[in-house]
């Protein structure tokens, strides 16, 4: 119900924004000229169009919406795949979809390797004309083979009579598929296959592994037919199966060729263990021949006409098969686009883009679960709120070395093993946090670990990076002395600092941040120097004329026009450090978003991929969203002076 209201509720904005849209157009102003700014504001109703749209086409090629409106298809097409499945093996043995019988495309095959060898063997220089003769003798008594399978009177009866008694069980097989009431299926098999499918769950179903915190993703469709037409095509391939596994075992060998064969193995047998080892060219080609015959020998080969009878009763059945899916081979069409539901032997499963795209019913459902903390992943949800006492940030942020420059020393226990506190070792709990206040909700979890991460690294490459690029950009000696350090270390790829820096910090906090912090501070270096070094002469000479200071001047001309450099290498900064610390948690770490996915990938958990994929493009969002807000509020000016 979720995903069919969605659905709707999509299709709706869609439609109606547009309509808004093309409404608004004939009535807003037209005075304003292309190239003015002031064209691309607004127009929230066509953001909601591209996201819509977005959010549509996932919920199409992800089969979502199929399993929305119609949650018992997949389980339906599992049916049909294994028929098809079954009747693919026969239909290869018959021009039905190949183009001739597999028989002919054999013999043609084995007729022109023969004819290859001959041709070698006649020509080569390093075989005598007595092993050519007889060589060329075994590949004539070999070709001899052929025609002891393809000749209708030699076949014997009991091959016969199996071909017959498939043929009929394929035609009883079509006139039961036909009836209503097909597979007979008694009451008791009813209600025993109604538990079975209650305990083989839904298609998509996501499974909790209690205990151990971690998530058993389920994307096999289920296998026991879960609807009447289902159960239909499921009893029609176990009789598919059986007929097809007695088609493939049958050989058409009557005693001639038996014979044939036999004698045609032990002369070659013979003459390879007569061959000196400097006959071996000869040997090989006689190795060569007696494979050709055994292939020869398990290959399929039947009479031209033996098998019209059966042939008619396949297609007959594909026929049948194919109208008995009704509605079905449209859904399968339209709702599955990129594939389909295939089967491989006793299971089922998704070919195509809802295999790797998963369903955003089933990623939504997956970041709940792994939001909270009873299940979370690798037993740390993705964000979640703890309830924290205040003495822990305390202690966090002021250092222990208060208590220590306090005069006196720090309690001693008494004879009796009493510790009395004094003024001082009251402090060092204060500074240690080792007290009881009261407790603040906390964010914590992977998420808020790499937004932290992210953040802290950020701050620091602004805090330093900015005041230095200003320096930079103002002063000979700075931009001389300062410039070569910076362009050394800024081309070389953060990824390339990461086992380094990782190796020598460890892999907590500390050293990811430092990482961050190298990648942000040489873009903020860089914005804050081109700002600077791009004010204009005349602001600064006006400054000066009016009795500016130098402070005047940095604070009201420079630092004002440098920002809008500054802000946008913020944003640059915050893609580059997100792009870096996932990197980073690849390489290292134990928390964060690069670590769930890279265990996700170990373990091909597509929807916890794409849920770590997704959270980063909103984080981004989030930082890029602040930032646009914060220069639209800053720096009015832009783009107008």
């Amino acid at each position: 119900m979720f995903t069919q209201f969605i659905t709707i509720l999509i299709l709706v904005s869609i439609v109606g924004c547009i309509l808004y849209g093309r409404r608004l157009i004939k009535t807003e102003k037209v005075d304003a000229v292309f190239g003015n700014p002031e064209r691309a504001k607004g127009g929230t109703h066509w953001i909601i169009v591209g996201s819509s749209a977005i959010l549509l086409v996932w919920l199409y090629y992800s089969w979502d919406i199929a399993k929305g409106f119609y949650p018992k298809s997949a389980n339906e097409l599992c049916q049909v795949a294994k028929v098809n499945e079954s009747l693919l093996g026969l239909k290869y043995q018959f021009p039905i979809e190949e183009r001739e019988f597999k028989s002919t495309s054999i013999i043609k095959i084995e007729t022109k390797n023969l004819s290859k060898i001959s041709k070698e063997i006649q020509s080569s220089q390093q075989l005598n004309s007595q092993q050519k003769t007889t060589l060329v003798e075994f590949i004539n008594k070999t070709s001899q083979l052929i025609p002891l399978l393809t000749n209708e009177n030699l076949m014997e009866m009991d091959t016969k009579i199996k071909i017959k008694e498939m043929t009929g069980e394929l035609r009883t097989l079509s006139s039961n598929f036909q009836k209503k009431d097909y597979p007979f299926e008694t009451a008791t098999e009813r209600n025993e296959r109604q538990i079975a499918i209650l305990d083989q769950g839904d298609w998509g179903i996501t499974k909790i592994q209690s205990g151990t915190g971690s998530i058993e993703n389920t994307i096999e469709v289920p296998l026991i037919a879960a609807t009447d037409k289902g159960l239909k095509f499921q009893a029609a391939a176990e009789e598919l199966t059986i007929i097809n596994d007695k088609f493939f075992k049958l050989r058409n060998h009557n005693p001639q060729f038996k014979n044939s064969i036999k004698q045609l193995k032990e002369d070659i047998k013979a003459y390879r263990k007569d061959l000196s080892d400097a006959e071996e060219i000869a040997s090989n080609y006689a190795k060569d021949i007696v494979k050709i015959a055994r292939r020869i020998e398990f290959a399929s080969i039947y009479p031209p006409s033996a098998l019209n009878e059966m042939q008619n009763a396949i297609v007959e059945f594909d026929n049948l098969q194919k109208a008995e899916q009704g509605g079905l081979r449209f859904v399968d069409i339209f709702l599955f686009p990129a594939g389909t539901i295939v089967s491989s032997g006793t299971s089922c499963s998704e070919q195509g883009s809802g295999r790797w795209l998963p369903k955003p019913s089933d990623t939504l459902n997956k970041f709940i679960l792994m939001s909270k903390p009873s299940v979370g992943y690798k037993n740390i949800p993705l964000l979640w709120i703890d309830m924290m006492d205040v003495s822990k940030i305390v202690g966090f942020i002021l250092p222990d070395w208060i208590a220590d420059i306090l005069p006196g020393e720090y309690p001693v226990h008494s004879s009796d093993g009493v510790v009395k506190q004094n003024f001082k070792g009251n402090v060092l709990k204060v500074v240690t946090g080792d007290f009881k206040l009261f407790k603040i909700p906390v964010p914590y979890g992977h998420i808020w670990d790499s937004f932290l991460r992210v953040f802290l690294g950020l701050v620091f490459g602004i805090l330093i990076g900015v005041p230095l690029g200003l320096f930079m950009g103002l002063n000979r000696f700075a931009k001389g002395f300062f410039d070569p350090l910076i362009e050394l270390y800024r081309p070389v790829p953060p990824l390339a600092w990461a086992p380094l820096i990782i190796s020598v910090l460890g892999i907590d906090n500390t050293g990811k941040v430092f990482l961050l912090f190298m990648v942000s501070l040489s873009i903020m270096i860089i914005s804050a120097r081109a700002g600077a070094s791009g004010t204009q002469l005349s602001k600064i000479h006006a400054a000066h004329s009016l009795g500016a200071s130098k402070k005047q001047i940095l604070r009201y001309v420079i630092f004002p026009n440098s920002l809008p450099e500054i802000l946008t290498g913020i944003r640059v900064a915050v893609g580059m450090c997100w792009g870096t610390l996932v990197a980073a948690e690849f390489l290292a770490g134990t928390t964060g978003i690069g670590f769930v996915e890279n265990v996700a990938k170990k373990y091909f958990q597509y929807e916890v991929i794409w849920i770590t994929i997704f959270i980063m493009g909103m984080l981004g969002l989030l930082f890029d969203v602040t930032l646009r807000k914060i220069i639209d509020k800053t720096i009015p000016w832009r783009g107008k002076g």
